[in-house]
């Protein structure tokens, strides 16, 4: 396998380099920087989001049609590669990785024409409805109901753990529509208004000390049946296909190497004053397994690529890569010490200077730490993605 780039794409990436030194702005990366939560604020990524649609790379993975720059695999790694390696702020998924995919492959024709491009333009942000008080991993639990009431659907339920509910003018959502005796062939995909009235949301401060995640409740929502996605009580197929790209879209090795870099660089600045014990083996062995997850990153993208759809690898990537992250985060606890005893609020992300205790490189170290403890909960809980990768990969 012949694992070096080629003249024309060497050529792309200084073209990516040059395009981040001229856009990338000093409060866009610090404010990436001291993000702990696993989705970045809007006013961090703004900017960034901004320029990327003026140039037309908003959307790697979108083909041209409906907006996207047509990428080759190598053009993709290389663009998720060099935006990480220089601090660049993530962008929203719930829209560009997760329900746009979606509405390309079921959408109608006027959802295509009308959400697609203002995903693009940052114009709508949206959030996803599903997961409720009483439905988590089992998701196929959930009751929140629409019912259908002429050309609307009146929804009544509560969603919760929904990230950025409280930025969102969209939310995606399964509701539930039929009472089946297979509790999956009765939920129903439907696009919300969150400013709709009989819309609110109550905030949940996670342990990072962030307000990332909220709980919504739908009271007498009306949603038009032109904002169902494909058939009613097919809602099932639709969120299945939406998870594939959630938990595998992205080259996550990438930015999962800078963040080991960062600590690399906080051993070097510590060099009068090294912290006990050797460090070296778990350096490594996180090195190797950034390296494992690379590839598999690879693979999979080759596969999207050829048409095919993520299907179960995307478990592992999701497994996996929150596992390394959290691997990450407990390795920068140890080597901050007793630095990781102080809790200190991380000051405006857009400021920069101002007096802490703590200096920048260390200052979100312990948000992360404690933010991580759920990467491997949300998105599909762990034991989720073990059994889906035993049954469709393993054939048990």
């Amino acid at each position: 396998m012949d694992l070096g780039f080629s003249r024309d794409e060497l050529a792309f990436r200084d073209e990516v380099r040059e395009f981040i030194a001229q856009h990338l702005t000093e409060m866009a990366k610090r404010g990436q920087s001291l993000t702990a939560a696993s989705t970045t604020e809007p006013d961090v990524f703004k900017s960034w989001h901004a320029a990327l649609y003026r140039r037309g790379w908003v959307a790697p993975y979108w083909p041209k049609e409906y907006g996207g720059p047509g990428w080759t695999p190598a053009q993709r790694y290389i663009f998720e590669s060099e935006s990480a390696r220089a601090g660049a702020p993530r962008l929203s998924p719930f829209g560009i990785q997760m329900v746009g995919p979606v509405l390309m492959k079921y959408g109608s024709g006027w959802q295509k024409e009308y959400y697609l491009p203002r995903i693009l333009s940052g114009e709508d942000l949206w959030c996803q409805g599903y997961s409720e008080p009483g439905a988590g991993s089992d998701l196929a639990s959930l009751s929140t109901r629409a019912t259908r009431d002429g050309d609307h659907y009146v929804v009544n339920g509560s969603k919760i753990w929904t990230t950025h509910a409280h930025f969102a003018n969209r939310m995606f959502a399964l509701v539930r529509t039929a009472n089946t005796p297979k509790r999956q062939e009765g939920i129903s995909f439907l696009l919300v208004d969150m400013n709709s009235a009989g819309v609110s949301t109550r905030p949940i401060i996670t342990i990072g000390g962030d307000h990332e995640c909220n709980q919504v409740f739908l009271d007498d929502v009306l949603v038009p049946v032109r904002d169902r996605v494909g058939e009613e009580n097919k809602g099932w197929t639709y969120a299945k296909y939406l998870l594939e790209f959630e938990r595998g879209a992205g080259f996550r090795a990438a930015r999962l190497r800078r963040q080991l870099s960062t600590l690399y660089d906080l051993v070097r600045r510590k060099k009068n004053s090294p912290p006990r014990g050797d460090f070296s083996e778990r350096f490594s062995e996180i090195e190797i397994d950034i390296d494992a997850l690379e590839f598999i990153e690879l693979k999979l993208l080759s596969t999207i690529q050829s048409g095919g759809s993520p299907g179960a690898t995307s478990s592992v990537l999701k497994l996996r890569g929150t596992q390394i992250y959290q691997s990450i985060t407990r390795l920068g606890i140890d080597l901050i010490g007793y630095n990781a005893l102080i809790w200190e609020p991380r000051r405006p992300l857009y400021e920069i200077g101002g007096d802490a205790v703590l200096p920048d490189e260390e200052l979100a170290i312990l948000a992360m730490h404690l933010d991580g403890r759920a990467h491997t909960i949300f998105g599909g809980a762990a034991e989720i993605q073990h059994e889906i990768i035993a049954k469709r990969l393993l054939d048990l």
